[in-house]
């Protein structure tokens, strides 16, 4: 069974940039409803139960029909979702150091050159999603609750959920304000830590 993953901060944490009620409503609701949702799913195909959720959406085509369009709404949204909380942190904001600020640089000309194409990637998902940052530096978007490894790519270093649910009680209609505010609390420890596994991890 999956569960929902505690946060490593409280609710009211991430202050006037993500408000408590955000926050207690995206995790305790929303993302609760995803794990529930997923193992609703998985009952009907017990014999996925003792695969990895990585693995589930790394090779959802070849999962049965009755059960691949869950998975892949239900599993991603809880994929998702548990790495967003890491990639907010009451101490983020700021920019990245080392390896990775050499290589935003190197791609965007400078920290704020990324931020600007970030920024507009997001504004521009129609409807819902998510934009990523890649380990190769790229920025791409996925619609609804998909991941970039049900794509065949890798493992993001850092996504935005732009879904209405993610800031509609704070933000309302705006989004701009709402993707403008989270570059506040960005972690970027974590996202470095993501760059160095891609870098020195197994490839398969």
């Amino acid at each position: 069974m999956f569960t929902l993953p505690a946060l490593d901060y409280d609710y009211d944490a991430l202050g006037k940039y993500i408000s408590k009620d955000i926050m207690e409503l995206h995790h305790s609701k929303h993302h609760q409803t995803y794990v529930d949702k997923l193992n609703t799913a998985l009952d009907s195909q017990p014999d996925l139960k003792n695969r990895s959720l990585n693995d589930l959406l790394s090779h959802i085509d070849s999962l049965p029909e009755s059960v691949r369009t869950a998975i892949l709404n239900q599993g991603g949204g809880h994929y998702n979702h548990s790495l967003f909380w890491h990639w907010m942190s009451p101490d983020g904001g700021g920019e990245p150091k080392g390896q990775l600020s050499t290589g935003i640089s190197d791609k965007y000309g400078s920290f704020q050159g990324f931020v600007a194409e970030f920024t507009t990637k997001a504004l521009g998902v129609f409807g819902s999603g998510w934009v990523w940052l890649q380990p190769d530096m790229s920025i791409i978007t996925t619609p609804n609750q998909n991941t970039p490894i049900n794509t065949g790519l890798q493992e993001p270093l850092l996504g935005l959920d732009v879904w209405e649910h993610a800031y509609y009680l704070d933000y309302k209609n705006k989004r701009d304000d709402y993707v403008k505010a989270w570059w506040n609390v960005v972690n970027w420890d974590f996202v470095a830590s993501r760059l160095a596994n891609a870098e020195h991890g197994p490839k398969e």
